[in-house]
């Protein structure tokens, strides 16, 4: 492929409240593995400073365990003092660069594994004791618990803001923690955290918005990732769009959060059949706040597709697809667009493409991330039923 297309746009700066970006392209959550000790390694520092160099603007840690011992299985860093000293190193290396970070905080609920991580005797919590409609892990937390997790995000954010970042990002997607309070199938609390509709569903976390608002102050900026679709189920659904989302988003909107990462698969594809729009699109719709959109830009196939699957193709996917992205940008369905395994392929990813030098991309590999964890489909996976459309090369 030759020639350009005018992606000038794309590279002009954005207001985030009290931060400009140097342009409309932010690297999102993508955990590495890179973990001495319980602490980051100091390898993340020239890795992210690398990106920001080369047109990132804003760039998202991997999610991260908040520090309780029912967060995570992993071994990434937990989210406390001792490892906001090694991050506020990264932070500094990345504003250097000319970028900004985002941290990113996480609690796995009904799909960590007991028995793993730094709390291996900590037990597994969630809303109700399902990661999925038919897998049971763990158990309900109680309303002690919950208030304790809580906590433990609330004092996420302040290590956040003391370290350097940005921002905090809450990870309310994919089916995890979070995203287990909006999704029926893994809210079926009886009390005032459960209920028929998305909002009653959306109690806690607006609550723990709330009280991360109120420690962290009115300036500092709070991201909101969310999505439809789940690790256990592509099909899932946290709420009817457009009839529930408007509503959903004012609610966090009044909570404190200041931005909204609208995670798809496919961020060409529709969110349904009523419109074009994509969940980013949607948004858009309804909220004056930024919006991030994301879903496999430069490449054919979804994360999970590729990883599940073998002999699937991560090339480039060709012209046609930045194209649509341009479009959409120019229509105003988002403000910013994610890039995550284009970019951790091939640092210098953005330039390329902005000055047609497609055939110089290097692809993405799962070697570029799987070689840091061990997979393990008991849970994640299980119930993907990898379709036709998954499998385009």
């Amino acid at each position: 492929m030759t020639g350009a297309l005018d992606l000038s746009r794309m590279f002009e700066p954005c207001q985030l409240k009290n931060i400009t970006l140097k342009s409309r392209f932010i690297m999102p959550a993508m955990n590495r593995g890179w973990t001495v000790d319980g602490l980051p390694s100091s390898k993340y520092a020239e890795y992210y400073a690398t990106r920001a160099r080369r047109g990132v603007a804003l760039i998202v840690t991997g999610a991260l365990p908040v520090d309780h011992p029912s967060s995570s299985a992993l071994t990434d860093p937990l989210i406390n003092e001792r490892s906001g000293n090694v991050w506020a190193t990264v932070t500094q290396a990345v504003r250097e660069a000319g970028g900004h970070m985002f941290m990113q905080l996480w609690h796995e609920g009904a799909i960590r594994l007991e028995g793993k991580g730094p709390y291996p005797d900590g037990p597994t919590l969630s809303p109700s004791g399902f990661a999925s409609a038919t897998r049971q892990n763990g158990r309900a937390a109680t309303i002690e618990e919950l208030e304790e997790i809580k906590q433990a995000f609330v004092n996420a954010a302040l290590v956040a803001k003391a370290s350097g970042f940005s921002g905090i990002e809450i990870h309310g997607a994919h089916g995890y923690f979070i995203d287990q309070f909006f999704w029926p199938v893994t809210n079926r609390r009886t009390d005032n955290y459960g209920g028929a509709t998305v909002l009653e569903r959306a109690r806690y976390p607006l609550e723990l918005v709330r009280a991360i608002r109120a420690a962290v102050g009115p300036d500092y900026l709070i991201s909101l990732r969310f999505s439809q679709w789940k690790e256990v189920d592509f099909d899932a659904s946290i709420m009817d769009v457009p009839t529930e989302l408007e509503g959903f988003l004012n609610a966090f909107e009044s909570a404190g959060v200041d931005m909204f990462n609208c995670s798809s698969r496919y961020f060409w594809k529709p969110e349904n059949d009523s419109s074009l729009l994509n969940l980013a699109g949607w948004t858009k719709k309804f909220t004056r706040l930024p919006v991030v959109t994301v879903g496999s830009l430069g490449l054919k196939i979804d994360l999970f597709g590729g990883f599940l699957a073998e002999g699937m193709s991560f090339d480039f996917a060709g012209q046609a697809q930045l194209q649509i992205m341009a479009d959409q940008f120019a229509r105003g369905e988002f403000d910013l667009m994610a890039i995550g395994r284009s970019i951790i392929g091939d640092a210098d990813w953005l330039l390329k493409v902005r000055d047609g030098r497609y055939d110089e991309i290097r692809s993405f590999s799962k070697a570029d991330v799987m070689g840091n964890y061990e997979w393990d489909p008991g849970i994640v996976g299980e119930t993907h039923g990898l379709k036709e459309e998954d499998m385009a090369r």
